[in-house]
């Protein structure tokens, strides 16, 4: 589908200013530090903000950082009356006190009014099609009238909410009606409003918040930014300084954050008690990884300093094993991917400082990863599963068992530890010559066996972004520049570049680059996978195909810009509770306000790794 001729509008919107709004949000900021009334008399809005009686709702909302935002909407016979109302009534709320209102640099305005509407029953709404009945969080909103009241889910609701479904949005609404009395369930309270009287349309806005002294059109909550090279650079250092800064003294990470709550309670372990939140290995060398790159970048020592805090944190859970091997023990579990990555963490360590301090626990890491290669070729993604054989090391399996304990990911995150270990720990020829074998045996698996034993795990849109990134480290060797590896690797960024939208394929503009499993899903502006279009660029000049490599790292430039939408700014987190502690910082998705610490190491190490393509910069 072609979009472009409203795409074209949009776009033009965003690249302008708009004084006359930016005048209007004085007098707002003058009444509500005064009481006095508003009068719009002498501003030029028409074409911006075009008052309709009876459609156009206007927002004002208000945002300080330790404060919870304190907004107010109403359509009025004019608009002068509607602001006034607006105002009144945030100035009467028991929290205005608390903000400085005449402190542009503390409190933010903004104002936010409906443009459109489309009138849609409840179940004729969309969010994998592209129409007019579409709900788009944070683009779009729901205006909902029950019982002679109206009720709205502003568009920017979803980003100020932290929310991203329509069920979070009608729930918002219908939790301000009479029906919250009838089922503390959404899914109760939506079918009860369908055996309702009501009316319900789709509706768009436009929305605009002071920045110190100036102001600027929001898009999906965000200030939309052109991709350079400079700005995914500073967006991954400022990432990996959000780690250093919130790092533990045991050489743990900030794990997780909830910026809009200011708390520390993981999604998905909501259950978890204050004193043993929930942790995880995996990414806890991911954030190592992402400290490495950034030393790689700027040599400053800070960051090997807290990656090497990180790496002797893993030392204190790992467990040997009879024949000189060891692996990583977390949770309860001794994962493939949990070793592979401590590998990739203290190769990549040791290629950067030459420190040989961990030496025994790489050789004995890579050790147990070979001995997890199946007869078959098969990597098993365990050797410790609490729910698979009583917790017992996982010597022998079923049929059935290692398919429960399947994994994509962490086969390439072992070989790509075994992979940097083969490449630079050239001391130990028996075990680098070891690797190659055993390697070679597991790739012919993956890329040959895998995908037609395991059939029913692939998906249209490819997840395997670590085994790409080890077959681009094996093949620094031309002995593993093997056909069926590199079609594997560009098979796989051929359907990625395919399964992303293009500039005018959809109607939203910050859609491009971005990825989807089938053409209309609601996007993914997703550093892992890009992490494995990168490695397939780095891959392509490996080999000599440099017209393939430029054409590629097109895409990733593109796949960079739908990502700039995550990284939190001092620009776009007005709507977090604490501002100074979310800046930095890179989210999940577009309208959540949830970091993680690998939320920032894929885009991190992605941006980083981009930059270095971007600026011919040779890193190991």
């Amino acid at each position: 589908m072609d979009f472009s001729i409203e795409n074209n509008k949009e776009r033009e919107f965003y690249a302008r200013t708009y004084p006359e709004i930016g005048k209007l949000l004085e007098k707002i900021r003058k009444s509500l530090s005064d009481g006095s009334k508003l009068d719009v008399k002498g501003l030029k809005l028409t074409g911006v903000l075009d008052y309709k009686p009876d459609f156009t709702f206007v927002y004002i909302t208000i945002f300080q950082s330790g404060l919870k935002p304190v907004r107010w909407g109403s359509c009025k016979k004019t608009l002068n009356l509607t602001l006034n109302r607006n105002i009144e009534q945030i100035r009467a709320n028991k929290l205005f006190p608390l903000f400085e209102i005449d402190n542009p640099s503390q409190c933010r305005i903004m104002i936010e009014y409906l443009t459109e509407q489309v009138p849609a029953r409840i179940e004729e709404i969309k969010a994998a099609t592209f129409c007019d009945k579409r709900f788009e969080p944070g683009v779009t909103g729901i205006k909902l009238v029950l019982n002679q009241s109206t009720y709205v889910y502003m568009p920017t609701d979803a980003w100020v909410e932290s929310q991203m479904t329509l069920k979070a949005a009608l729930n918002n609404i219908l939790r301000k009606t009479f029906i919250k009395e009838i089922s503390n369930k959404i899914s109760e309270r939506i079918e009860y409003l369908k055996t309702q009287k009501y009316e319900c349309f789709i509706v768009k806005s436009r929305t605009f918040i002071t920045y110190n002294d100036t102001v600027m059109p929001l898009y999906r909550g965000n200030v939309l930014s052109e991709y350079s090279p400079e700005i995914i650079r500073d967006y991954a250092l400022d990432g990996a300084d959000w780690i250093v800064k919130y790092a533990q003294p045991n050489g743990q990470f900030l794990y997780y954050y909830d910026a809009k709550e200011d708390n520390f309670v993981d999604h998905e372990h909501p259950k978890a008690p204050a004193d043993r939140l929930y942790y995880n290995d995996l990414r806890h060398n991911g954030g190592v990884i992402t400290l490495i790159r950034a030393y790689q970048l700027t040599k400053d020592t800070k960051y090997l300093e807290y990656a090497k805090r990180g790496i002797d944190y893993i030392t204190t859970v790992t467990q040997d094993l009879e024949n000189d091997c060891a692996f990583v023990y977390y949770n309860k579990k001794g994962k493939l991917g949990g070793t592979g990555l401590a590998l990739i963490a203290m190769m990549k360590y040791r290629n950067e400082t030459n420190d040989k301090s961990y030496d025994e626990y790489i050789r004995k890491y890579a050790k147990h990863l070979m001995s997890r290669i199946y007869k078959t070729g098969e990597m098993l993604g365990y050797y410790i599963h609490p729910q698979v054989q009583n917790g017992a090391p996982l010597i022998e399996m079923s049929d059935d068992e290692r398919k429960q304990t399947f994994s994509f990911y962490y086969p390439g995150e072992a070989l790509l530890g075994l992979a940097l270990t083969y490449n630079y720990f050239k001391e130990d020829k028996e075990l680098t010559e070891a690797i190659r074998e055993k390697a070679m045996f597991a790739l012919d698996w993956l890329v040959d066996e895998r995908p037609k034993i395991y059939s029913e795990f692939f998906t249209a849109l490819p997840s395997d972004a670590w085994l790409m990134q080890a077959i681009e480290e094996f093949c620094t060797n031309k002995e593993f520049q093997k056909e069926n590896y590199i079609n594997f690797v560009f098979g796989d960024v051929k359907t990625m570049m395919n399964k992303t939208y293009k500039r005018d394929d959809s109607p939203f503009i910050d859609y491009e680059g971005s990825f989807y499993y089938n053409y209309g899903d609601h996007y993914y502006p997703d550093g892992s996978r890009s992490e494995g279009v990168i490695a397939a660029y780095y891959l392509a000049k490996k080999i000599g195909q440099d017209e393939f490599a430029a054409e590629i790292l097109e895409e990733c430039r593109k796949n960079a810009k739908s990502q700039l939408i995550l990284h939190n700014s001092e620009i776009n987190n007005f709507a977090h509770l604490n501002q100074e502690k979310s800046v930095g910082a890179i989210r999940f998705k577009a309208t959540r306000q949830w970091i993680r610490v690998d939320s920032i190491q894929h885009v991190a190490c992605f941006f980083f790794r981009l930059y270095f393509a971007e600026k011919d910069i040779v890193v190991k």
